[in-house]
């Protein structure tokens, strides 16, 4: 017989969590009905009530839970020695035979009472001191978050990836000339790197955020049984220690019913859906043809059933859509939460399958688009024509106005805009610009020549020339690319 049970960390746990989640071994079920209440619950109320079906994503933790728990009330002499290892050695054939080996029975509730019949099917009357100095509350919030901090352990691991492909991206796209855009309108000329450092800078809040809140998922309620501790002498930081938490929840009242953990990651996740789901829309808008700027991978693409020289962004679409299911789930379990009295309530429980959709939907979002962006091409030459065909230089040469003229801002603004508006309604090329031109301009609105050289002008609104000149910190010349790309380097070393 085992002397000494290791507890190994949720995450290994949760590793090894199976899908399957059919019961084939029928054990004999305690029946916590018998005491207080008279007869089975109607098996439609059963079914109602159940949480077997989500149960299942905190199997693994849950057992290691009962092992952590039952170490503890032997080492503290609260049950004996012989009754615990017999506990331990229940848990862990439990464990080895996987969630398959459960009676998945609507009466029984919840994962927690199946494991406790599974317990009880092997050892007998002596599995009843597992439940010792503990409740379903407390029980069940410490699974969650066991299991939540492994799965945020997780996404944060492909949001770093992430931006570890982007960095690749940009290193490539420096002098890649791109179109800036404010109010969907051509704005100022940039680079495609500029642009895909936007995208690896939101993620890294992302990231940020998700951290943050796994502070707040990090930490044991265990102990705190079903509202008020327990008589028992119970040693809480030998669980906080053997789970894996960072800190004990100080209140029994508030760690039994909070499930703000829950709500803040939901809120961290939809965030990090929303920036995804806009740049799924920046890939659909570029890849038209009306923009061409950029081209989806055909792994990415779709054809229509009717039209054959369709190449349809569907993936980008789909992710698009699935975003809002983020927001919806936030929305719920908001709702859920606004108007729950303290302590425990079984509406609680329906925050669970919100969370875990949540989860699931984030990690696939994240994983596609992170394949879609990273297999784009860029049509270079599409991108420049654009850059240089309506005026995006425009406001370099309003800052040379200043610069060389001393004129305010305001004043110069005017007269590049009216020069803009000629230009359009004249059919005259950026190239075509000179002096002259703008003296006219400034005579109408000034009454006086600018004298400006015809090669200072030309300058100005060569977009190349407006991307080298943004030098400052978060400017799109390519040397400021390459300083954002190593400080965000140096983030990604220092998190990994």
């Amino acid at each position: 017989m085992e002397t000494d049970t290791p507890v190994e960390s949720a995450a290994t746990q949760n590793g090894k969590l199976k899908n399957n989640f059919h019961g084939i071994i029928k054990v004999k079920t305690l029946n916590l009905r018998s005491g207080r209440l008279k007869g089975r619950m109607n098996s439609e109320a059963a079914s109602f009530t159940s949480s077997m079906e989500f149960d299942k994503r905190i199997f693994h933790a849950d057992i290691q839970l009962n092992i952590a728990h039952t170490m503890m009330l032997s080492e503290n002499g609260i049950i004996s020695k012989e009754n615990a290892q017999k506990i331990l050695n229940a848990l862990q054939d439990l464990k080895k035979k996987g969630i398959n080996a459960l009676d998945i029975d609507p009466s029984v509730e919840d994962i927690h009472m199946a494991i406790e019949n599974y317990v009880h099917s092997k050892i007998g009357e002596a599995a009843g001191f597992m439940h010792t100095g503990k409740s379903r509350n407390d029980q069940v919030a410490t699974d969650l978050r066991l299991v939540l901090k492994n799965e945020l352990e997780s996404i944060c691991s492909i949001i770093l990836h992430f931006i570890e492909e982007i960095l690749n991206m940009a290193e490539e796209h420096k002098e890649t000339i791109f179109v800036g855009y404010t109010h969907l309108q051509h704005a100022q000329p940039t680079t495609f790197a500029h642009h895909l450092l936007a995208y690896a800078n939101a993620l890294k809040r992302d990231y940020e955020r998700l951290m943050d809140a796994y502070k707040r998922v990090d930490m044991n309620p265990l102990g705190s049984a079903a509202l008020t501790t327990t008589s028992f002498p119970i040693d809480r930081e030998m669980t906080t220690d053997l789970l894996g938490f960072s800190r004990i929840m100080e209140n029994s009242i508030d760690a039994v019913s909070s499930r703000d953990f829950a709500a803040e990651t939901v809120f961290a996740l939809s965030m990090l859906a929303s920036n995804l789901s806009k740049i799924c829309e920046e890939l659909i808008i570029w890849s038209t043809y009306e923009f061409r700027m950029v081209e989806i991978d055909y792994e990415y693409s779709s054809t229509s059933s009717i039209m054959p020289q369709k190449k349809n962004p569907d993936v980008a679409e789909i992710a698009r859509a699935k975003s809002a299911i983020l927001t919806g789930e936030l929305m719920t379990i908001l709702t859920i939460l606004k108007a729950i009295p303290y302590s425990y309530n079984r509406d609680l429980q329906e925050i669970t399958p919100h969370l875990w959709n949540s989860v699931d939907n984030s990690k696939s979002l994240l994983n596609i688009v992170k394949g879609m962006l990273s297999t784009v091409k860029v049509n270079e030459k599409r991108a420049a024509e654009l850059a240089k065909s309506n005026f995006a230089s425009a406001t370099e040469l309003a800052d040379i106005l200043v610069r060389e003229k001393k004129m305010p801002f305001r004043t110069a603004h005017k007269i590049v805009g009216r020069m803009v508006t000629e230009a359009l309604e004249n059919n005259v090329s950026i190239e075509d610009i000179d002096s002259k031109f703008l003296d006219n301009i400034a005579m109408e609105l000034l009454d006086k020549h600018l004298q400006l050289d015809d090669e200072i002008i030309k300058k100005a609104l060569d977009p190349m020339e407006n991307i080298k000149s943004r030098t400052v910190i978060g400017g799109c010349s390519p040397e400021a690319a390459e300083d954002a790309i190593l400080k965000l380097r140096r983030f990604l070393n220092d998190e990994t």
